[in-house]
C-alpha cells in the first residue's frame, strides 16, 4: 500500500499515548520524522516508536522535503504559528483540537491551506469512530424521530499543574473538553445556533474550571452541555454522558469520547428498547488513515473546513458568554 511520510511536530502526551500508536496502526502511514524542543526528546521518541529521523527543532523537520504531512500536538496557543509554517512549506496538516483559539484564526489557517494547495484537518478522532457513525445512522433512519433535545457532558480530573490551567496557553475546560461537546452537537444538528447562554466557574489563573451552557438552533432544537476539570486532582476519573431525545424515542449512552474496545448504547423506541453493541477500533488510527486517503486519492476530509469554522464560531460565542 502506498504510504504518506508523516512528521510529528512535538512530543506531547497525546502524541505519545494516542496519536503515534494510532499512526503505527494505519497502513497508509509511514512514521518518518519526529521533532522535539530538544534532540534528546526527539531521539527518545525515535527510539521508542521507530521514526526514521529525529530533529531537535520544529523548523528542521519542516525543512525536510521528504515529509509530506505533519501532525501538530502542540499547546493551543501555538497552533496558528506552526500550522501556518507547515502549510507554507507545502505540508498537509493534521492539527490537534481545538485547531484555533477563535474563528478568525481558523479561517486564516484554512485560507493558508488553500493558498498553498495542501490539506488541513482538525483532529477530532472520536468523530471518525463507528460509534458516531452507528448512532447517526439510527437517527437518520428515524428510530427516535426528529431530534428536539441533546444533552452531553464531559468531566475530567482536576490538575495541580498542567498547561490546561494557563490562560495564555489557551487553557480551560471549554477549550480542552467543551470542543468535544460542541462538535458532537453540531455533527447531529445541521442547523445554525440562534441562542446561546453559558456560565462558568473560574480558577485563580483565569481559566474556566467548569462550564455549562444551553444552545437553541434555528429549527427550535435545543442542546445542553456541561464540561469541567473538577473530579479529583491528577486522578484518572472522568464522566461522559450523551442523551438525545426525539419525537418518537430517545438514545442514551455513557460511551466515553474516543473510547475503544467494547461499547454500547441504548435506543428507547415505540417498538421497545434496542441495545447497540459495538467493537470500536483505535480512533486515532482512523483519522490518520482518513487524511492519508485524502492525500493519496483525493478523498474529502471527514472534518471539513466549514465544520471547524462553524464550531470555532460557536466556541467564540460561548467563551464570550462566560467572560473568558
Amino acid at each position: 500500500m502506498e504510504q504518506v511520510k508523516w512528521g510529528v511536530l512535538g512530543t506531547a502526551n497525546i502524541a505519545k499515548g494516542c496519536t503515534i500508536p494510532g499512526m503505527k496502526l494505519a497502513e497508509n502511514c509511514e512514521l518518518y520524522a519526529i521533532a522535539g524542543r530538544s534532540m534528546e526528546k526527539a531521539e527518545a521518541f525515535r527510539a521508542e516508536f521507530g521514526f526514521k529521523k529525529a530533529y531537535g527543532s520544529y523548523e528542521d523537520l519542516l525543512n525536510d522535503t521528504e515529509v509530506q504531512a505533519v501532525y501538530i500536538p502542540l499547546p493551543n496557543h501555538l497552533h496558528l504559528k506552526w500550522v501556518k509554517a507547515a502549510l507554507e512549506k507545502g505540508k498537509h496538516v493534521l492539527c490537534e483540537k481545538p485547531l484555533a483559539l477563535n474563528a478568525k484564526e481558523a479561517q486564516e489557517m484554512f485560507s493558508a491551506a488553500e493558498k498553498n494547495g495542501v490539506l488541513l484537518m482538525e483532529a477530532y478522532a472520536y468523530l471518525h469512530s463507528p460509534y458516531i457513525q452507528s448512532l447517526k445512522k439510527d437517527i437518520s433512519d428515524g428510530l427516535i424521530g426528529e431530534i428536539d433535545y441533546i444533552e452531553t457532558a464531559f468531566i475530567t480530573q482536576g490538575y495541580k499543574e498542567d498547561i490546561r490551567l494557563h490562560k495564555d496557553m489557551g487553557g480551560g475546560a471549554m477549550y480542552d473538553l467543551g470542543c468535544y461537546c460542541t462538535t458532537l452537537i453540531l455533527s447531529l444538528i445541521d442547523q445554525s445556533p440562534c441562542f446561546v447562554k453559558a456560565d462558568a466557574e473560574f480558577s485563580d489563573l483565569g481559566v474556566d474550571l467548569m462550564t455549562a451552557g444551553i444552545i437553541r438552533f434555528d429549527n427550535g432544537t435545543r442542546a445542553a452541555f456541561n464540561v469541567g476539570m473538577v473530579l479529583g486532582e491528577n486522578s484518572n476519573s472522568r464522566f461522559d454522558r450523551l442523551y438525545i431525545h426525539g419525537t418518537k424515542g430517545s438514545l442514551r449512552s455513557e460511551v466515553e469520547y474516543n473510547q475503544q474496545g467494547e461499547a454500547s448504547y441504548r435506543l428507547f423506541t415505540d417498538s421497545g428498547i434496542i441495545e447497540r453493541k459495538l467493537s470500536l477500533p483505535q480512533n486515532y488510527s482512523l483519522e490518520i488513515s482518513q487524511l492519508g486517503r485524502c492525500i493519496l486519492s483525493s478523498e474529502k476530509p471527514h472534518i471539513t473546513p466549514e465544520f471547524s469554522i462553524k464550531n470555532a464560531a460557536l466556541m467564540d460565542t460561548i467563551l464570550s458568554e462566560i467572560g473568558y
